[in-house]
């Protein structure tokens, strides 16, 4: 046992006078601990005064519903990906979901692949089951959380499927049991392949194995995708249109294709001073479809993100996929994300002092929910930015229908990534996006999921 201070009897008992003597303290618990803390430390000015009105503002429809997933990621880049359908087949009018199901099975059939044969790299590289990399790499892998790049590696490869041909199941609105599932099974697939760890063939074999054991658990609890289908809609006008029969492959290329989301590239501000601005980060390990495109992010500047997001949305009228740490100063059910919502100060005495860098490097925030912003109020400027809406995937009992509204102070501080289509970079970007990527380990909090 280190020798450390103890927490002595008097110390408490001086703190606990200290905190009796102190009225304002004892109102907050007395409130607190009938209503919540937040509702007592709420900011009513700065809720009421966070309007749902936007100088733009798209057309999307109703809002997706993740259930209890962590799908955000793909919920939030299929919702980018249905407004450009929508908008292509002429049925902006019309409700229309692309299957988050599908997306996500395939997903998970190629992580199991990835993360075998990763593992498989750091077996021959020498690595031992209690060394931290392998143990961190056993303890995240087969999450719900993805990135950007990821979501495309597979509708690249598989394209995606109007939600009627593959709807929800219950594993895919509750994924709990077929992750631990799935994660089961490849802790064993890996304890096998370090017990034949001199043996390659039967290291191939076993990751073969894992794959098809992968495919198995997924097809029983999501159900079998669709190779093909056939596709006919009515537009807004009235024209009914019949395309046959198509691979989702096809159908992603026809009517996702024009607006060239898998050319997009990933911003990120990675506020700590070691990282340089206009260079590319990654991290190391993070993937899922081998042999697709690595999961890499430009670092910028905050004021570079937004905007290209505001331009993306003025200009070419597009949602933008962003990552956030969606739980600071959130109203969940009013559906309000401001820095100044809750006075927390006042109810315990000291306020949250971090500055972003600080909050990054000591682990007080990272990214964890993916969202799409759908509208943006830019003052008579053109291009001071002072609010902006977002769809979210929570389903349409919270906020307005779903649609939140985000102060301009609170991007800021708490969006961490947009994707953008590179043609809107400036030349010194996109300079940055010839070198080399700054490799950061597997746990570095830039490598956060959403």
């Amino acid at each position: 046992m280190q020798d450390y201070q103890p927490l002595t009897s008097q110390r408490l008992n001086d703190i606990r006078t200290s905190f009796d003597s102190n009225a304002q303290r004892r109102l907050a618990m007395n409130a607190s601990v009938e209503n919540g803390v937040n509702k007592v430390a709420y900011n009513y000015d700065a809720a009421r005064f966070l309007q749902r009105r936007f100088s733009t503002q798209l057309n999307q429809g109703k809002v997706t519903n993740q259930r209890r997933s962590g799908r955000c990621w793909l919920f939030s880049s299929l919702n980018v990906a249905r407004f450009v359908a929508k908008r292509e087949m002429g049925i902006a009018n019309q409700e229309f979901e692309f299957s988050q199901n599908y997306a996500m099975y395939f997903d998970k059939l190629e992580r199991a692949n990835y993360f075998l044969r990763d593992m498989a790299e750091l077996i021959a590289q020498g690595k031992t089951p209690d060394s931290r990399l392998v143990q961190f790499q056993m303890e995240s892998v087969m999450g719900d959380g993805g990135q950007w790049t990821m979501a495309m590696n597979v509708y690249k490869k598989y394209g995606a499927v109007p939600k009627d041909f593959f709807p929800e199941t219950e594993a895919s609105m509750n994924t709990r049991f077929l992750d631990e599932h799935l994660r089961h099974m490849l802790h064993e697939q890996v304890a096998r392949m370090f017990q034949n760890k001199d043996n390659a063939a039967e290291v191939e074999r076993l990751i073969n194995e894992g794959v098809e054991r992968a495919h198995s658990i997924l097809t029983v609890n999501l159900g079998e995708p669709p190779v093909s289908f056939e596709w006919e809609y009515t537009d807004d006008e009235g024209n009914f249109h019949r395309d046959g029969e198509m691979t989702p492959v096809e159908f992603w290329n026809k009517y996702v294709g024009p607006a060239h989301l898998e050319d997009y590239v990933c911003l990120v501000n990675d506020p700590r001073q070691e990282h340089p601005r206009g260079e590319k980060i990654a991290i190391q390990h993070l993937g899922n479809v081998a042999g697709g495109d690595p999961t890499e992010y430009l670092n910028v500047d905050m004021s570079v993100m937004k905007d290209l997001a505001r331009r993306i949305l003025v200009e070419e009228g597009i949602p933008v996929w962003f990552g956030c740490d969606c739980g600071a100063f959130a109203d969940r059910q009013k559906g309000n994300w401001s820095v100044n919502l809750f006075d927390y100060e006042s109810v315990y005495g000291f306020g949250q002092s971090l500055n972003k860098e600080e909050r990054v490097r000591y682990w007080d925030s990272a990214m964890n929910h993916a969202m799409a912003f759908n509208g943006v109020d830019v003052a008579d400027d053109g291009t001071t930015t002072k609010r902006w809406r977002v769809e979210n995937s929570w389903g349409e009992d919270v906020a307005d229908k779903g649609y939140f509204t985000m102060d301009d102070e609170w991007f800021d501080e708490y969006v961490y990534e947009v994707a953008v289509p590179k043609s809107m970079l400036s030349a010194e970007l996109q300079e940055g996006l010839n070198k080399p990527a700054l490799e950061l380990d597997a746990w570095d909090p830039m490598g956060a999921l959403a």
